[in-house]
């Protein structure tokens, strides 16, 4: 029986002793992949319909479907911050039948703060299709317009905002730890659900993986939760700028861990190739306001272990 290959992540819990094994399965795989797809592929998204993520997955899936000759089929698996359906995914067989596309965030924070049926090596990282233009937004006709002016009403009076899961949380409630404030998070499930609270006025603020770009006039960024500055926020100063810290942004597909070198291979051609599909490109550019950036298996890999140490130093700062 040929052994799989396991991430740069697994790489380094069992040492020298992979070795043998990549180069045993590099040398039984290529028949593996000769049949692969011989039938439509599952891609699971594990948030709530509406949000930035199931937007793109829907249409990205089509273009991945035409690069790879199947049908891909889009699940949405909600829950816990995206921990279900990344739970699923981590439990299926590695064949290439499954994948997940996700927030790098939902499948590296859960481990280090939660107790969950994955841990930081239950994925292959195949590819990343674009960075997450992650923001602190607010309605546009909110008395405030700027992270200092948010922070100064919150002196005031305490403030709610959208709570979408235990990632979001601990940056939100790290700036207010910062600055001596405290505010009230009211619980929503993702994105979809995000929009009607803030619009409503149920919640004051809220953390944006980039569907604020969609409600142009609607919505406004106060800051940018990326290490830099966003794409259609230029002038709004990041969180890396006022704290030192910030959130993980990769959009990623990764199938289960141990999936065959060759099938790695070809799924990351096709997802290379899909990215630059003229829809899902509009999507992103026009729409979204994302960048088109593509990042293959190894050096996303590599990335995820940066990402890693980055998050925990966010945990030693003191996030909840």
């Amino acid at each position: 029986m040929p052994h799989h290959p396991k991430s740069r992540l697994a790489i380094m819990a069992v040492g020298g002793a992979v070795v043998p094994a990549i180069v045993a399965s590099s040398l039984a795989v290529p028949a593996v992949a000769a049949d692969y797809p011989s039938k439509p592929v599952t891609l699971v998204i594990p948030y709530r319909a509406g949000g930035s993520t199931e937007t793109m997955g829907r249409v990205f899936s089509k273009a991945l479907g035409k690069e790879l000759g199947t049908r891909v089929i889009v699940r949405t698996r909600p829950g816990a911050g995206g921990a279900v359906g990344a739970t699923e995914v981590a439990k299926k067989k590695a064949d290439g039948y499954t994948l997940l596309f996700a927030a790098a965030v939902s499948l590296l924070w859960p481990p280090l703060r939660q107790k969950v049926e994955f841990d930081l090596d239950s994925f292959t990282y195949i590819g990343q299709i674009t960075n997450y233009q992650q923001a602190l937004v607010a309605r546009q006709d909110a008395p405030y317009n700027t992270l200092k002016e948010l922070i100064a009403h919150a002196k005031k009076k305490r403030l709610n905002y959208a709570d979408q899961g235990a990632m979001t949380r601990a940056f939100v409630e790290y700036i207010a730890t910062k600055e001596g404030v405290k505010w009230t998070g009211i619980p929503t499930k993702g994105g979809g659900e995000m929009v009607p609270f803030l619009l409503g006025g149920k919640v004051d603020f809220a953390w944006s993986g980039g569907i604020h770009n969609r409600f142009a006039g609607k919505m406004k960024v106060l800051l940018s939760f990326n290490a830099t500055r966003l794409v259609a926020s230029p002038d709004i100063p990041s969180i890396g700028e006022q704290y030192g810290v910030a959130m993980p942004s990769q959009a990623v597909i990764v199938g289960p861990k141990g999936l065959d070198a060759a099938l790695v291979t070809k799924i990351e051609g096709a997802i290379a190739k899909a990215v630059k599909d003229k829809a899902f490109v509009d999507l992103l550019t026009t729409k979204l306001k994302f960048p088109a950036k593509f990042v293959g298996h190894k050096a996303l890999t590599a990335d995820i272990e940066k990402t890693v140490a980055g998050l925990k130093q966010v945990i030693a700062a003191g996030a909840k």
